[in-house]
């Protein structure tokens, strides 16, 4: 019972299905041995992972940390205000997960240092790191001051670089882990109506830096992934005026701001094996808003 699958250098690749292993070969002679894999749906499960989740108090990170948990994984939140890491911690615990809070400023790197062996010293290991704190600020480009810049790229580039470095340091040895840094459409396009050059420059550079990372760690074990939202309702954009939101509403093809819900699955599938063979990739979730 032989299947063809595809041609390589024009060669037919045929699977022998009567073998449990899926081992293949081409029709020329050469054979090709496909290693066996667990059923799909159990590749999406991350049992016996750590995870890490910055910002991970409300908003988006709460909602991704919400989903690494009921995907499986024990799950450390971390945020700079300790009453919210603490609260998602409590939420997930409620709930049957394994939490841990942890308070960290992303900017001070010795902070971050500790937020990572606060992790690995609860559980031994770091699996998947979502790195996800951010700020935004609106100003028009001639009206930004050297301190609203440095406050803006402080969080959202300088903390996500050293993040990814302290969570590194722990998976490399173990040449395993998968970082997920969150980003923004913002990388791709200049948001309407609100005016923030410096936000965009810094999720522009979190793509790069995210690349350059993946490029870097890939024979290593370990994947470097983020991926990029477009419009969502946060508390952060909860202070847009009404006429904003419209603007947002008319400029997405599916009519609609997202949700935090709508990151979830994104977030499972790069932190679990479903995405082994995906590293250094912007995954966008933007309501089609970039298609435009």
């Amino acid at each position: 019972m032989l299947s063809e699958i595809g041609r390589t250098a024009g060669h037919a690749i045929v699977i022998d299905a009567r073998r449990p292993s899926g081992t293949g070969h081409r029709q020329d002679g050469n054979r090709v041995e496909y290693q066996p894999t667990m059923p799909i749906l159990d590749q999406f499960l991350l049992t016996n992972h750590r995870a890490l989740v910055t910002g991970g108090g409300r908003g988006i990170g709460r909602a991704l940390a919400l989903a690494l948990a009921e995907a499986g994984a024990d799950v450390a939140v971390a945020d700079i205000d300790q009453n919210t890491a603490e609260s998602t911690a409590e939420t997930l615990r409620s709930l049957g997960f394994n939490a841990l809070a942890v308070r960290a400023d992303v900017t001070k790197v010795p902070e971050v240092t500790a937020m990572v062996d606060a992790v690995t010293a609860e559980w031994g290991q770091l699996d998947i790191a979502v790195n996800n704190a951010g700020v935004a600020e609106m100003s028009d480009a001639e009206s930004i001051e050297e301190g609203g810049w440095n406050a803006v790229l402080d969080v959202n580039l300088k903390g996500v670089f050293f993040c990814c470095r302290e969570e590194a340091r722990v998976m490399l040895p173990r040449e395993s882990g998968s970082i997920i840094n969150v980003a923004s459409m913002s990388a791709q396009i200049v948001n309407r109506p609100q005016h923030h050059a410096h936000y965009n420059a810094s999720k522009a550079a979190v793509v790069q830096m995210t690349k350059t990372c993946a490029a870097e760690w890939a024979t290593h074990g370990v994947r470097v992934n983020c991926i990029s939202p477009g419009h969502m309702d946060t508390p952060m954009t909860a202070e847009m005026d009404d006429e904003a939101r419209a603007t947002w509403v008319t400029n997405t093809p599916m009519e609609r701001i997202g949700t935090p819900a709508d990151l979830q699955g994104a977030a499972v599938f790069l932190a679990s094996a479903a995405s082994a063979y995906i590293t250094g990739h912007d995954l966008v979730i933007d309501g089609g808003y970039t298609i435009w």
